[in-house]
């Protein structure tokens, strides 16, 4: 061993510079009390400083540091020594009261991922644009207003996550990271991109929800490798019609809480999509076409002002969670019995004054809430329901329950408060003797 690396450091034989580091840092989390004086920083196993589960600790590899951790330390700075570590492939600092981050940062060549959620960033240093072979940037939740334009230089990223910050524009050089995969740019003050950012071909994780967006361009329809779309809270009053030529978007679109009185007939080409949400918007009917959705497991709908729903609803024959409260509907379609494989159905809060005969035919049902409609009475398949294990019929007009109800022996609660019932059956007992819980 030369004499440049014979400086022990917890028992790991480390060159004189990162030593000082380590020393250094060590120092800081000495002052703060995360370390009690003349503790060192520990030496954490591969495995566990890869996944995140060491709050305090480094890893090294051939006598030097490649992977550190000060998570949830209070720490305000990091020493500027920080960018003699350059070994250093993975960085974790999530947690801290960091404000700004060294320009020595730039020297850490070999970073692969920085995790630096929760701090209090403001900005980013010019060097981090030297930072060739960085994959993977956490930045959630800091109080960053711009990305420096270098950002654009790292060609090999692959994650950027920079959710909950104070974004207002996004730089265009973006559109040189054709590597990325995954771009978060939530709860940010976007209120619109530059036509480039749709060059990001590669993306396959979009979320732009909870800023201030108005308008999305067409497009959209690069962005093909696409499977999650988070557009939801913002100022959407329509979407790009070119939104369907996403022949990928499989996983997840939400679209909650934008300003939408209509869908674009290119909805109906997202055959593979499984959860879609547009609740808290202006919608007062559903086109035919959503039909089409056939792979859907979740659809939300609550919240907007849907006074029917097309027969072709009943298409969506993989559905297990429909949500539908907070509307203006007066009836269900009869085909939403062809929905066997629906278990969770919440309609209250709507103006049902009658349920379909085919409701009996939601066999796998556990989950059904009806409360606060105007229902005098419920279809006789209602019986068939047997798997249920909780039903809302508060606030409706009741005023008897059929004994087929009793065949319901899987409840766990069953409120029926706020109706009128004239009678109180005997087989409520029943119920409860089997351990229902029953509100009357």
């Amino acid at each position: 061993m030369s004499r440049e690396t014979e400086y022990i450091y917890n028992g790991v034989a480390l060159p004189m510079n990162e030593w000082s580091t380590l020393k250094d840092l060590e120092a800081l989390l000495q002052d703060n009390g995360n370390l009690r004086h003349g503790e060192t920083i520990p030496v954490v196993l591969k495995n566990r400083i890869v996944v995140l589960d060491s709050k305090i600790g480094f890893y090294a590899e051939n006598n030097s540091v490649v992977a550190l951790s000060a998570r949830y330390c209070e720490l305000t700075s990091l020493p500027v020594s920080l960018g003699q570590l350059t070994n250093l492939q993975q960085l974790d600092l999530t947690g801290n009261q960091i404000t700004s981050l060294p320009e020595s940062l730039g020297n850490l060549i070999r970073l692969k991922k920085i995790y630096l959620d929760g701090n209090q960033i403001t900005s980013l240093p010019e060097s981090l644009g030297n930072l060739i072979q960085i994959e993977e940037i956490q930045l959630d939740e800091n109080q960053l207003v711009s990305l420096p334009e270098r950002i654009g230089q790292l060609t090999n990223l692959k994650i950027l996550n920079v959710y909950g910050n104070k974004l207002t524009i996004v730089p265009m050089s973006l559109c040189h990271l054709k590597s990325l995969e995954e771009i978060s740019m939530g709860r940010n003050k976007l209120a619109s991109l530059p036509e480039s950012f749709w060059q990001l071909t590669n993306l396959q994780i979009l979320n732009l929800g909870e800023n201030q967006l108005s308008s999305l361009s067409e497009s959209i329809r690069n962005l093909t490798n696409l499977h999650t779309l988070d557009i939801g809270h913002n100022e959407l009053s329509s979407l790009p019609e070119s939104l369907g030529n996403l022949p990928h978007l499989t996983h997840f679109l939400y679209i909650s809480n934008n300003k939408l009185a209509s869908l674009p007939e290119s909805l109906s080409n997202l055959l593979q999509l499984t959860y879609l949400n547009i609740t808290d918007n202006q919608l007062t009917s559903l086109p035919e076409h959503i039909g089409n959705l056939t792979n859907l497991i979740e659809l939300r709908l609550y919240n907007n002002q849907l006074t029917s729903l097309p027969e072709s609803l009943g298409n969506l024959i993989n559905l297990k969670e429909l949500h539908l409260m907070h509307n203006k509907l007066a009836s269900l379609p009869e085909s939403l019995g062809n929905l066997t494989h629906l278990k969770k159905l919440s309609v209250f809060n709507n103006k049902l004054t009658v349920l379909p005969q085919s409701f009996g035919n939601l066999t796998c049902l556990t989950d059904l809430d009806l409360r606060n409609n105007k229902l005098t009475a419920l279809p006789t398949s209602f019986g068939n329901l047997t798997r249920l294990t909780y039903l809302d019929l508060r606030g409706n007009k009741l005023v008897s329950l059929p004994a087929y109800m009793r065949d319901l022996t899987n409840l766990e609660k069953l409120d029926l408060r706020w109706n009128k019932l004239s009678s109180i059956p005997d087989w409520l007992q029943e119920l409860e003797e089997c351990g229902c819980t029953v509100f009357k």
